[in-house]
């Protein structure tokens, strides 16, 4: 088998906010922004690597999600407990010092891991959770 990641998603709870850190903070272009206000889809990705995109999506809205089930991804989304993602860069701290000075809520410091990599942690401005990791 040859199977790759073609997309993946990430809910926002302000598009525009989710935009400009996928954008402009981390440097991926925009392929499609589908709908408006609260209801919109921006597919992002790294330039020149298409097979590649983030799917930054409104929360919870896949059919039999109950109210209560909305709500508590909602809660979770707030406190940073939902959703992650794991980015790699062989520039780590050049990555860690853009998105800091963007403003981005600091997790982690790039730091060597007991079990072999050294990353650093973000969230986004929805709360996932954004790992880097350092390819040498």
């Amino acid at each position: 088998m040859d199977l790759t990641i073609h997309w993946t998603f990430l809910p926002h709870d302000d598009p525009d906010a989710s935009l400009a850190f996928y954008r402009d903070t981390l440097g991926f272009e925009v392929r499609r922004d589908v709908g408006d206000g609260g209801m919109r889809w921006i597919t992002v990705g790294p330039a020149g690597r298409p097979e590649t995109s983030i799917v930054l999506e409104p929360p919870a809205l896949g059919p039999g999600i109950t109210d209560d089930e909305r709500r508590t991804v909602v809660e979770m989304m707030a406190k940073g407990s939902y959703a992650r993602i794991t980015l790699a860069t062989a520039d780590l701290d050049g990555v860690f010092e853009r998105v800091r000075t963007s403003g981005a809520e600091v997790v982690q410091e790039p730091t060597a891991q007991p079990y072999g990599i050294r990353d650093c942690a973000f969230r986004d401005p929805a709360g996932n959770m954004i790992r880097i990791n350092e390819v040498r």
